[in-house]
């Protein structure tokens, strides 16, 4: 499983899910050896937390479809950290044929910034851990 931290550059829903449903398999275990009377289960508030922060992000892009299908909704598979959305947006760019990378002028003239926000209002953000990440 990739790095589901933050920092990451881009995150995939296939990974967010399986952790999300790890969590629940060890919340669910926990509760079970609660309720049969044992000691302290091992998930902890580090664990709640993740679960939670992992919930709440993949519920800002429930339903606004995607490639993905869990759960009966659809999501979208990549999630591109905001940080990285202007190279993001250049590789992207290359990818389509959009542009020559190893073209000179006028490939070396674009405004990527501007490109980069045009591009964006085809996304919807959403938050991970305070980090914006954008797909659609």
């Amino acid at each position: 499983m990739r790095d589901l931290s933050n920092s990451a550059d881009t995150l995939d829903v296939r990974d967010l899910i399986e952790r999300l449903e790890e969590l629940e398999t060890e919340r669910e275990a926990a509760e079970d050896k609660a309720a049969e009377g044992h000691a302290a289960s091992g998930f902890g508030r580090d664990e709640r937390d993740e679960l939670a922060a992992l919930e709440s992000f993949l519920s800002e892009f429930k339903g606004y479809g995607g490639d993905h299908q869990w759960r009966g909704d659809w999501y979208p598979v990549t999630f591109i950290r905001d940080s990285y959305w202007k190279e993001f947006a250049q590789d992207f760019a290359e990818e389509i044929g959009a542009v020559n990378s190893d073209a000179g002028w006028p490939n070396n003239c674009i405004d990527w910034d501007q490109a980069a926000r045009e591009l964006q209002m085809d996304y919807t953000g959403g938050y991970f851990e305070g980090v914006t990440y954008w797909a659609r």
